[in-house]
């Protein structure tokens, strides 16, 4: 800490300025320079193959084009020769000879002696064989120093004469170096182009990455809220930063429920906590015989069986969101549950002083966890029990349906009692949210968390409707097989919390 302005340097507070890579090192080193690389070579490597065969095939016609005229010229030559004699055909060569752009022309005697033509030096022996063949000549106005190539045929006259007919493959050799040439500037350019394009694509796709990467390192100190930029094109950086945007959203959900919940907890459970030590302490105090220790056991005994439910719920509620389910998903006869649950509620609630009526159509199947939806409806019927009581303004009736509507299963439990107000029905289904008129009731505001819970791993709807008076609770259960995803141990949560009356799991 300096004296002059108290603040912490970053030696001090341990943490020092991130610093940007370089562009040029980090630009070499990502994927998508490599790939336009990668495409660069390949697209280059295809362009001189098209080059190559244009330049082949050019070649290749123009030699044939070649042949035919020296086939022409030789089929002509012979002819005049039978026709004339060998004075007539030499006459011919030389008038060919002296015309601009002429073939090749040489006529020899039988031992190579030249008699008429316009090549004054050819490599020795071309004259013994016949056929084509692809040689070095000088032509007799030029100097023997220079050759040229061309492409010649020898044919035998009688009398043992020689007739050689040519053409220069000059405009072939210009050819091919006008392809080379060609070549070379579109490879260059095919280059220069293609690295600008690597260097392109690549510092925007470096530039979003660095944006993500700014906006992670931002999350990871501490701000949460921080979110990836969306450019709107659609791209996969576009549904990667979605995706992980509706990752974060889920992460910050589950804190900050994770905040809530540990908030409610310590809140909600020193009451209970409290109570079970005052009434340990009052028994160590005032006890006179072992029948009052015995009561004052009993009762802490109650108060914590009351806790471990709370944090069994807790732990379902936990796993439900997480999720996961147990592996004894399978296909059930929701009606038969439906109506065990009612026959079973049928004492409590004349108990309690109200009638429980049931309404089940036959045969309905859902997939599903037994454990699981029975404790959601007992947490379901449990509430309508204990908030359509006659002296809370219910004519004291609660009805249990069950239906099919289109492709769904519906549940229903309806009381006529209070009710929820219409601006609170969002909120009650957090856990430990308990209403103002429901706090003179036992419980600690779970039930409708794990109903909802239980509903939404099951790919169902929950719905809290007014029913004029009272609540009527509808759960949406899909009447096929919702796509199950696995967790163990959920099962035996939900038998160690489901009880006939489960208090204190209500929610309303």
């Amino acid at each position: 800490m300096t004296p002059a302005d108290g603040k912490m340097s970053a030696s001090e507070t341990g943490s020092a300025p991130r610093k940007r890579p370089k562009f040029l090192p980090t630009l070499f080193r990502t994927t998508a320079f490599k790939l336009t690389a990668a495409y660069l070579v390949i697209f280059a490597l295809f362009a001189a193959f098209v080059l190559g065969y244009v330049a082949w095939n050019a070649r290749r016609l123009l030699d044939d084009q070649i042949r035919s005229t020296i086939d022409a010229e030789i089929q002509g030559l012979a002819e005049q020769q039978r026709q004339g004699g060998i004075r007539r055909l030499v006459n011919i060569i030389e008038r060919r000879s002296r015309a601009p752009g002429a073939s090749l022309y040489l006529v020899t005697t039988p031992v190579g002696e030249r008699v008429a033509g316009n090549v004054e030096a050819i490599p020795p022996g071309t004259l013994d064989r016949t056929g084509e063949s692809e040689i070095e000549y000088a032509r007799s106005s030029e100097t023997v120093d220079r050759p040229s190539h061309a492409l010649v045929r020898v044919y035998f006259l009688p009398a043992g004469f020689r007739l050689l007919v040519g053409r220069d493959l000059e405009e072939r050799e210009r050819l091919g170096i006008v392809i080379r040439r060609a070549a070379g500037w579109s490879l260059a350019l095919v280059f220069i182009l293609g690295c600008f394009a690597s260097w392109f694509v690549a510092r925007r796709v470096l530039k979003r990455i660095d944006g993500m990467s700014e906006t992670a390192h931002g999350i990871m100190e501490g701000d949460l809220k921080g979110r990836l930029a969306i450019t709107g094109t659609g791209d996969e950086l576009d549904r990667l930063a979605l995706n992980l945007n509706a990752m974060l959203d889920r992460i910050g959900e589950l804190m900050a429920g994770m905040q809530q919940v540990t908030d409610n907890i310590a809140h909600d459970l020193k009451t209970p906590l409290t109570r079970l030590r005052n009434r340990a302490e009052e028994a160590l105090r005032t006890a006179r015989s072992p029948d009052e220790l015995r009561a004052a056991l009993d009762g802490s005994i109650e108060e914590a069986d009351n806790l471990i439910r709370v944090f069994n719920a807790l732990l379902m509620i936990a796993r439900l969101e997480a999720g996961r389910v147990s592996e004894n998903m399978g296909e059930l006869d929701i009606s038969e549950i439906v109506s065990g649950l009612a026959e079973l509620y049928e004492p409590l609630a004349e108990e309690a002083g109200l009638s429980l009526a049931s309404d089940v159509a036959p045969n309905l199947k859902v997939r599903g966890n037994r454990e699981l939806i029975g404790q959601a409806l007992n947490n379901l019927i449990d509430n309508a029990l204990k908030y359509g009581a006659p002296e809370q303004g219910g004519d004291g009736t609660v009805t249990v349906s069950a239906s099919r509507a289109g492709d769904q299963v519906e549940l229903s439990v309806a009381d006529h009692g209070p009710g929820i107000p219409e601006a609170d029905r969002g909120r009650v289904v957090d856990r430990f949210v308990r209403l103002d008129a429901s706090r003179s009731k036992p419980g600690f505001g779970l039930g409708l968390s794990l109903v909802a819970g239980v509903v939404r791993l099951h790919g169902g709807q929950l719905r809290l409707e007014d029913n004029a008076p009272g609540l009527r609770v509808v759960v949406l259960l899909p009447a096929g097989s919702p796509k199950p995803v696995d967790t163990p141990a959920l099962a035996e949560t939900a038998a160690s919390t489901a009880a006939p009356n489960p208090a204190g799991l209500p929610s309303h």
